[in-house]
């Protein structure tokens, strides 16, 4: 059985405010919701699931039910013993198409209990889960995980949270046209080493401004005076922000030993990894600025051939070989205001 990987929202939100929610959930990639198709109130790609026989994936409430045309059919269950588990394998085995399975205590030995005995049959197994690290816990048991995990959401920032937890979250990229190169002294920048292997292309978002954040390259490649280190990013000065996984941003200065990061490959998708360790010392530094689309960005980052850009094309570019003209990727859109590293989007702010 392929394993699809779905993350099912459950909105936790007035009716009111799901005419904003549904279409966010779009944008950011969600497929399938658990929410009765009546509350829907306007045409959407989104598939339900709920006890509705309205709804593609229907919930039913007792063994024998008649399944509607065109529809999958499962049955919902709370596993609190071994008993349990082998119900769900009978009824399934019955010709149920999904199974939605919530586990009080012990989540993990009886979700593998149940994938063990179900990943042969033609079962999908969706999981509910309360936070997105539970929702990271039943996608990666037994390397298998669960199809789908139906997440209580009640905000579009937790469920960005959740993406990122899978890899599956993006971001738009785009290139800017470098406009300015300058030398402007010492300062204190920051290398932030991950405990994970970064790859060729990803990196950190990483700017002066929340809503200009340049794509600035791990150090797997290295260079003619130093072995490449694949765990780091040499990101930029203090003062800088960087995009957290929760949509959050924070200032390089306060990333430390256990702090999340977002991980960003060249197209733009994302994921986390965990600090080991932040290094801040004092280097020349050198400040970039860029634009695209009427919004002007800069970064400060240390003068080294170790700090890369990336290119539309992929390509790396040192900070030191960089020229005016030359265009690079980052992650821009228009200035909104934050508080305390939270988003507020009508309150004016003007960086510069």
């Amino acid at each position: 059985m392929s394993k699809t990987r779905e993350l099912i929202i459950s909105p936790k939100v007035s009716q009111a405010q799901l005419t904003k929610f549904l279409p966010q959930l779009q944008e950011e990639g969600i497929r399938m919701v658990y929410l009765d198709p009546k509350k829907l109130g306007f045409k959407t790609k989104l598939e339900t699931v709920y006890p509705s026989s309205a709804a593609k994936y229907v919930v039913i409430e007792k063994e024998g039910t008649a399944k509607p045309k065109g529809k999958k059919i499962g049955r919902k269950f709370e596993v609190l013993s071994n008993t349990d588990i082998e119900k769900i394998l009978t009824l399934a085995k019955k010709g149920l198409d999904f199974v939605i399975v919530e586990v009080k205590d012990w989540k993990i030995i009886p979700l593998e209990n149940i994938i063990a005995k179900l990943h042969k049959i033609n079962t999908k197994i969706f999981a509910v889960a309360k936070t997105p690290e539970e929702v990271r816990k039943m996608f990666s048991i037994l390397e298998v995980g669960v199809d789908g995990v139906i997440f209580n959401a009640t905000s579009i920032n937790e469920v960005r949270e959740a993406m990122t937890y899978l890899g599956t979250r993006s971001f738009d990229l785009k290139p800017a046209k470098i406009i300015e190169i300058k030398e402007v002294g010492d300062g204190e920048r920051v290398c932030v080493d991950t405990a994970s292997m970064l790859h060729k292309g990803e990196g950190m978002l990483i700017g002066s401004r929340s809503n200009f954040l340049f794509l600035v390259h791990n150090e797997s490649v290295g260079s003619s005076f130093t072995s490449p280190r694949p765990f780091r990013v040499n990101a930029g000065a203090v003062h800088c922000y960087t995009l957290s996984p929760d949509g959050t941003t924070n200032y390089l200065s306060e990333v430390e030993t256990g702090s999340e990061v977002l991980i960003i490959n060249s197209k733009g998708k994302a994921r986390r990894a965990t600090v080991g360790r932040s290094k801040i010392e004092r280097r020349p530094m050198l400040m970039i600025k860029a634009s695209v689309g009427g919004e002007i960005g800069g970064i400060i980052a240390q003068d080294a051939e170790t700090i890369r850009f990336v290119k539309p094309n992929g390509q790396l570019v040192s900070v030191t070989h960089l020229k005016k003209g030359d265009t690079v990727m980052v992650h821009a859109k228009s200035a909104t205001g934050r508080h305390f590293g939270m988003e507020v989007s009508d309150e004016y702010i003007l960086e510069k």
